[in-house]
């Protein structure tokens, strides 16, 4: 991708990931561990970034207190790569505040909207993808990514493709949240369907365009008036594919070539980390007898587990957790059973 062809990337960074607790702490989410490959998520997340943008055209939309952990993962990074959100008000705030920056510096700037915490490979797929979605933006059409779905999956927003627009880009026929399992595989078996993977394509101006039109609860004049904290106090607490996506009528979706995953619960770790020759998933001091197709995390001295199968064991901190494999995939619950994770 030349110079003049580069976008700006936008890495959201800001999520609490909590179905990793207890590993996964508001001080401590999920992008700064090592659950892709031996490195943070975000590590990686920012050298695609880089590769695809420049580091000068990459921009972190945080929290303030992740800034010093992210800085001490990234220690190129500058404080200028950083856009620190006052207050947490979901995708939908943070990419209009993130256009609104890019449109000032450029105005008729591409910005990708990224998330820290998903593993992505290879980079050259990743990157020819992205150039297709760059080359189709325009016209206020605004560009998911969909990824082709392996297998029925409810926690995964999916959109239907409609007629194609250009090589690999199509308009957006429907878009449907989170299904339940037999509509996932009536929908995987259909062959119509990609995933909503959450990576984002458009022209800076065009977004804010849609947002002033489409979704009154993100004030953008707040922002056009300098007023970031007054902005982030102002806006409801919404996604961008709530607010925006699910509104518009220029819609489309670039089908993607590249491996995704958006690593959701412990489960994941079974996609993105190698198993033993008995199927158990090892991170740290482990020893394991008579024990098959377990995921254990040991951030502080050792774990062994005897004869057992299907659970996930995580000792981190001053906290060990145990659950079956099963009811990981449902870790939200365990928020209206005790205050723990929310402490974390």
């Amino acid at each position: 991708m030349s110079q003049l062809e580069r976008p700006f990337a936008v890495v959201l960074a800001g999520g609490v990931g909590s179905r990793f607790w207890p590993a996964s702490r508001p001080e401590r989410p999920k992008q700064l561990l090592p659950l892709g490959t031996d490195r943070p998520l975000i590590v990686d997340a920012v050298e695609r970034a880089v590769a695809l943008a420049g580091p000068e055209r990459v921009l972190i939309v945080l929290g303030t207190h992740l800034v010093d952990p992210v800085l001490k993962a990234l220690p190129n990074l500058e404080p200028a790569n950083l856009l620190v959100e006052p207050e947490a008000r979901g995708t939908g705030p943070a990419l209009a505040w993130a256009a609104h920056v890019i449109a000032e510096r450029d105005p008729e700037g591409v910005m990708v909207s990224l998330h820290a915490d998903h593993v992505i490979e290879p980079l050259d797929e990743f990157l020819d993808t992205i150039s297709r979605g760059v080359a189709a933006t325009g016209g206020g059409r605004l560009l998911c990514l969909g990824i082709e779905p392996d297998r029925p999956e409810t926690g995964y927003g999916y959109v239907r493709l409609g007629a194609e627009l250009a090589p690999g880009v199509f308009a957006a026929a429907e878009f449907v949240e989170k299904p339940p399992l037999e509509t996932a595989r009536a929908y995987v078996d259909s062959g119509e369907y990609l995933w909503n993977s959450g990576i984002f394509i458009w022209r800076a101006a065009d977004l804010l365009a849609a947002i002033r039109t489409l979704a009154p609860e993100i004030p953008l004049e707040r922002l056009e008036n300098g007023e970031a904290s007054g902005f982030f106090e102002a806006c409801a607490r919404v996604t961008i594919d709530v607010a925006v996506m699910e509104r518009a009528s220029r819609v489309g979706v670039v089908a993607a070539s590249f491996g995704w995953d958006d690593v959701g619960d412990w489960n994941a770790l079974r996609r993105t980390w190698p198993t033993d020759r008995d199927g158990n998933i090892v991170f740290g001091s482990v020893d394991l007898v008579d024990s098959g197709d377990n995921i254990v995390w040991s951030e502080d001295g050792s774990i062994t587990l005897f004869g057992v199968h299907d659970l996930v064991v995580v000792r981190s901190g001053d906290h060990t957790f145990v659950t079956t494999r099963e009811a990981a995939a449902d870790m939200k619950r365990i928020f209206e059973a005790t205050d723990s994770p929310e402490e974390a």
